[in-house]
Order: structure tokens, then C-alpha cells, then sequence
């Protein structure tokens, strides 16, 4: 458990990078990959992680440190994809992918929406239609795209910080 937690700080920092040198260059109309979201939902899914929600908080926590958007929007979406993710796997969903993709989908709507309205309480002009058809579904469509691959690297972490009791 101990070594899951102190590996939050370490392999999120590496997604932040990765999120800011190559993911943010990955772009569709003005939507871009969100990898810190699809590795939150991904570290939530995992059956026997027990920090999801550390690596939530810490991933909402490097989110804003380097966005322009508010800190407490990072907290709320990231947090509540690691809430979705963790009620599918203790009583909705057994089928991993499947459950990574509704996360990964209903994740980014939620945030990019959170941000949206943020965005509008600060009467910064925006048009709902340009940002769904600009922004939220290009990002909806990169982040399922990328949510099979960064599941699979996540669940072989996960395995390496919890292995498996072994039966002698």
C-alpha cells in the first residue's frame, strides 16, 4: 500500500510531463488528450488498488498547478472519475474495457463541462455549440481512442505494486 501511495507523486509527474511536452501537441479541431484523466480512471478501475483516491488528489493537484484553469475544477472532475471508476468495479461492471471507456467518456464530458461553466461564470464569451463541437467532442474522441493502451500500461503497474499473494 505504502509503496502504491509514494509512487503516485512520481509516475503522475511523468504523465504531467508527458500530458505537457507530447499529449498537449496531439490535437483534433481545438480538443486534446487528457492522459491524467485516462490514468486516474484507469489506476480506478484496478480491483486491488487501494490509493485510487491518492493518485485523484494528486493528479487534481499537478493538473492545477500548470492549467489555467482553477484548481478545485481538477479536483472535482479527477476525483469523481476515481468515485466512477471505483463503483464500477465493487458493484456495477465486470468488464474492464467496457468500464474504462464509460469512465474515460462520462470523465471528460464532465470535466470539460465543469470547466465550461466556470468559464461562463467568468463571463468569458463562449458559445456552447462551438465549444461542444470544438473542444469536448475532439477530446471525448482522442481520450477513448488512448483509454485501451493507457489501461493496459496501468493495470501491469498495478500488478507490479500489488502482486499477487503467492500460494507455496
Amino acid at each position: 500500500m505504502r509503496r502504491a501511495i509514494l509512487s503516485a507523486i512520481p509516475v503522475l509527474g511523468l504523465v504531467m510531463m508527458l500530458q505537457i511536452s507530447i499529449a498537449s501537441r496531439i490535437m483534433l479541431l481545438s480538443g486534446n488528450v487528457d492522459l491524467l484523466l485516462l490514468v486516474v480512471a484507469a489506476w480506478g478501475l484496478q480491483e486491488r488498488v487501494r490509493a485510487a483516491w491518492i493518485w485523484g488528489l494528486v493528479a487534481s493537484l499537478l493538473a492545477g498547478l500548470v492549467s489555467g484553469v482553477p484548481w478545485y475544477i481538477y479536483l472535482i472532475g479527477y476525483l469523481s472519475v476515481v468515485g466512477m471508476a471505483r463503483l464500477m468495479v465493487h458493484r456495477i461492471w465486470q468488464a474492464p474495457l467496457l468500464a474504462m471507456f464509460a469512465v474515460t467518456f462520462i470523465g471528460t464530458l464532465e470535466l470539460l463541462m465543469l470547466t465550461f461553466v466556470q468559464r461562463t461564470i467568468l463571463e468569458v464569451p463562449l458559445s456552447f455549440s462551438d465549444v461542444f463541437s470544438q473542444i469536448i467532442l475532439p477530446t471525448v474522441l482522442l481520450n477513448l481512442l488512448l483509454a485501451i493502451p493507457v489501461h493496459s500500461l496501468i493495470r501491469d503497474l498495478a500488478k507490479w505494486l500489488y502482486p499477487e499473494d503467492v500460494l507455496a
